[in-house]
């Protein structure tokens, strides 16, 4: 059991973490309010694994811990092709969506602060993004985690279709 717990560890020692909110959050109650805080973080190793938390504790540091430790249990994986998305998505997440493109090499991360974060620690270089709709931080992740998920490989979608990579790219249109 010790070896397992110590394994853990180690894989999750690659994995750098960036905080996205702190919010104060107030409970009134007949005795008052009761203060507490809400952290989202997001954790990934810039290779294609990203992760989304949220954690709520009485202190800061300890919603903190709770945050990194549930984007830990929460890792996807992402298809990256040539530092970009493989292909158009909407993610969607109650009144936020966010739209991910595609981007040639050298366009750099367009996207606000919160999609920013994610896609940044997902390891995407180029990408373009636009949020539509609500945009409350954590329906904002949440929209963008969707998004990333959709995400197919293209090696994955030849397998499906029984054809070859270059058949599956052979009808899209070279932009620029």
């Amino acid at each position: 059991m010790e070896v397992q717990e110590i394994a853990k560890e180690v894989q999750y020692e690659e994995f750098e973490e960036k905080i996205i909110e702190i919010r104060r959050t107030a409970k009134v109650t007949k005795g008052g309010k009761n203060l507490s805080f809400r952290v989202i973080a997001v954790v990934g190793n810039r290779n294609g694994k990203v992760g989304l938390g949220v954690g709520k504790a009485r202190e800061v540091p300890d919603a903190i811990r709770k945050a990194i430790a549930d984007a830990k249990k929460n890792i996807i994986t992402v298809p990256v092709v040539n530092g970009t998305i493989p292909h158009e998505v909407i993610g969607k997440q109650d009144a936020s969506k966010v739209l991910l493109r595609p981007a040639a090499p050298g366009t750099g991360i367009i996207a606000g602060g919160t999609v920013r974060a994610i896609v940044e620690l997902a390891g995407i270089q180029n990408v373009l993004t636009k949020s539509l709709g609500s945009t409350n931080p954590l329906n904002l992740a949440l929209a963008t985690i969707n998004g990333l998920k959709q995400l197919m490989d293209p090696r994955k979608v030849a397998w499906l279709r029984d054809i070859s990579v270059a058949e599956v790219f052979k009808g899209v249109k070279k932009e620029g």
